[in-house]
């Protein structure tokens, strides 16, 4: 399929389907046409096509109804690759069109209080009780849980082997009893995400993804992609954090001074190479699943938005923020508030999705080939790990 043949089928579905009708009914009818993810499969969403079409189809369809990319980020760029790649074909037809029309969010219980950047050692629990496992344990710094109907979730079934090879991978209902959801105060005065309590969930077996015990496997899949996510966007030239930067340069040439113009040129040629670099890294997904090469996007990302953020504020002299309140919050706005409120929001690039010293081992052990940092639990049982 080429970009001709794409565009007749997007001209085609829109001469039956009005975009100026009802919003969900329109994403429902788009999904079935095969031009949600036109490289997943026919009849879940996509065509069989190469994945590069999927900009052309979003260049044809940009002026009708679109996802919200804040609320639906997690379940759009790391639970559909994973039950994709890992999902039954039941699985599959239930849980990916309204992930992707929006009717059912999700959000991710990985980390633990004592499990984060080690996310292997997590405790959470999952014991087989005939056809359902049973769930206990506290997840924390999930975004969006307030706002979700489904979760991935990593657990361990077996504590008596090394802890990489103990994790099975779960869909986790939201709703089932058990499950408590408490917000997460962060710097912005906001609670986009929250720790999560889980007692004596039930799960039927048929929300597992993956084989018992391959939960470490799966999860690298809903990780590499996690990191694309973030990092690896798609932006125009200028735009992003860099645009807010730019916009407040040109409003005020009176505050302009030569230091500060060398700081800003120097963060285009970066912002420059982080958008190609991510081009370069979507062509690469397009021949098959994401590797290592995704924690670099990332660990550029954070590093550029708190490098352009700072200089904003620097800039405007303002050290003021808007709004303390503290409120949930439906989903990241870097463009909708003030420069205060980017200005701390981008703290958290370089912690969530992965902090930047653990991309940094990934970059230089699976990237660079550098020699692996001594690991002495590595194949001790989990049991017997200090905690």
């Amino acid at each position: 399929m080429n970009e001709a043949q794409i565009k007749e089928r997007v001209a085609a579905f829109l001469s039956e389907h009005d975009p100026s009708g009802d919003r969900l009914e329109f994403l429902r009818a788009r999904f079935d046409a095969g031009l949600a993810w036109v490289w997943f499969p026919e009849g879940l969403g996509g065509l069989g096509a190469p994945r590069e079409l999927q900009q052309v189809v979003e260049r044809e369809l940009a002026d009708t109804p679109q996802l919200n990319s804040g609320l639906q980020g997690i379940g759009l760029g790391m639970a559909a690759p994973t039950i994709l790649a890992f999902g039954t074909e039941e699985q599959k037809r239930r849980f990916l069109k309204p992930l992707w029309t929006g009717e059912e969010i999700w959000c991710q219980l990985f980390s633990e209080p004592g499990a984060g950047s080690d996310l292997a050692t997590l405790a959470t629990r999952a014991v087989r009780d005939g056809d359902e496992w049973v769930i206990d344990g506290q997840k924390v710094w999930t975004s969006g849980a307030h706002h979700a109907r489904w979760a991935i979730l990593v657990a361990r079934t077996d504590p008596d082997v090394p802890k990489h090879r103990g994790l099975t991978y779960f869909v986790c209902d939201m709703h089932a009893p058990g499950v408590e959801v408490r917000p997460l105060r962060q710097i912005t005065g906001e609670a986009e995400f929250n720790e999560v309590f889980l007692t004596g969930v039930r799960l039927s077996d048929d929300l597992r993804l993956g084989a018992v015990g391959d939960g470490w496997r799966v999860a690298q899949t809903t990780l590499m992609n996690e990191r694309v996510a973030i990092g690896g966007a798609p932006s125009r030239r200028g735009g992003g954090v860099m645009a807010s930067v730019l916009a407040a340069w040109r409003e005020h040439p009176e505050l302009r001074t030569h230091d500060l113009h060398q700081r800003l040129l120097s963060l285009w040629v970066e912002a420059e190479v982080t958008r190609l670099s991510g081009a370069r890294l979507r062509e690469q997904l397009a021949a098959g699943q994401p590797g290592p090469e995704g924690s670099g996007m990332k660990l550029s990302f954070a590093k550029l938005n708190q490098a352009l953020t700072g200089l904003e504020m620097e800039f405007r002299r303002e050290l003021t923020y808007d709004d303390w309140t503290f409120r949930r919050s439906e989903n990241v706005d870097f463009y909708g508030r003030g420069p205060g409120y980017r200005y701390l929001r981008a703290k958290g690039n370089s912690i969530e999705g992965g902090t930047s010293e653990i991309l940094r081992n990934i970059i230089s052990e699976r990237v660079l080939g550098l020699p692996s940092e001594p690991r002495v639990d590595k194949d001790v049982p989990w049991k017997d790990l200090p905690r």
